[in-house]
């Protein structure tokens, strides 16, 4: 799947629209207390992820933060050859719950062709993102609801799963 300004905002409207339906699907997952959420989710993740070109959107990086750890923020600051408290200063700021996320959207590190100026040092978050193939998925239920919005590739795994009529 290619994105274009378009087709991402075309994604936005509809996920909006969904979310209602998909927040209910996912409380039915979590009070029917699904145990496969891993064989559900990862083999979709592996299909859509071959079929997404994640340059072509980069709608994560225009529209969240990832959060900086201590070890992220280290060699980030390396990388750019900055004492980490520069690139705290510069770059970051303490959120509600005390995690150092970018201080603006789209990412600083964001170019206009949607290549990461700092891609082989860029945060965990950023590497895992959107975490569809994350060991132990009945754990990160709420951010995957909430990913839904951000990524159209966690939209349509969604859409699959709800189509599966698991629950």
């Amino acid at each position: 799947m290619l994105y274009n300004q378009d087709t991402i905002t075309e994604f936005r409207d509809a996920s909006l629209n969904k979310y209602p339906e998909n927040k209910k699907f996912f409380e039915r997952l979590k009070t029917k207390k699904v145990k496969n959420l891993d064989e559900m989710f990862h083999p979709r993740h592996e299909e859509i992820f071959e079929e997404v070109d994640c340059l072509a959107c980069a709608n994560c990086c225009k529209t969240t933060s990832p959060i900086f750890t201590d070890i992220d923020i280290e060699r980030i600051a390396k990388h750019l050859r900055m004492r980490p408290a520069q690139l705290i200063d510069k770059y970051l700021h303490l959120d509600k719950d005390q995690d150092y996320v970018l201080n603006s959207s789209p990412c600083t590190f964001l170019g206009a062709d949607n290549y990461c100026s700092i891609y082989e040092v860029r945060p965990r978050a950023c590497r895992e993102y959107p975490h569809t193939d994350r060991k132990n998925m009945s754990g990160i239920m709420k951010l995957t609801l909430e990913n839904t919005k951000v990524c159209p590739a966690v939209f349509e795994i969604v859409e699959q799963l709800k189509n599966l009529k698991v629950v």
